[in-house]
């Protein structure tokens, strides 16, 4: 079964700091990873501060800020897509990249 990766993308600053506050957006994650069951693959991360290297070598600030990622099993990219409008980062304004993991 093909692996897509699901990539978040948004302002993090945002992060709740409230143990309650934390506790609830992690109860929400649970039960999306729940939806999707074996079909995680890695239930990723998020991400801190990014930054990019350029062609010469320099090092850039990130044309996006790149907030986390999962990993899910998916039959094709309709049902990936269907996986990621359940995602609770889209309640936080943020958006979910998906892109297909090609097997080489």
């Amino acid at each position: 079964m093909p692996k897509y990766v699901l990539t978040y993308h948004g302002d993090m600053s945002d992060m709740p700091t409230d143990p309650a506050a934390i506790e609830q957006v992690m109860q929400a994650w649970g039960a999306w990873y729940g939806t999707i069951g074996e079909g995680v693959v890695d239930n990723g991360a998020p991400f801190g501060h990014t930054t990019a290297v350029a062609p010469d070598g320099s090092t850039v600030d990130a044309p996006a800020q790149l907030s986390g990622y999962t990993i899910v099993n998916a039959a094709d990219m309709a049902a990936a897509t269907a996986i990621a409008q359940g995602c609770p980062v889209l309640g936080d304004g943020h958006t979910v990249q998906i892109s297909e993991a090609i097997d080489m």
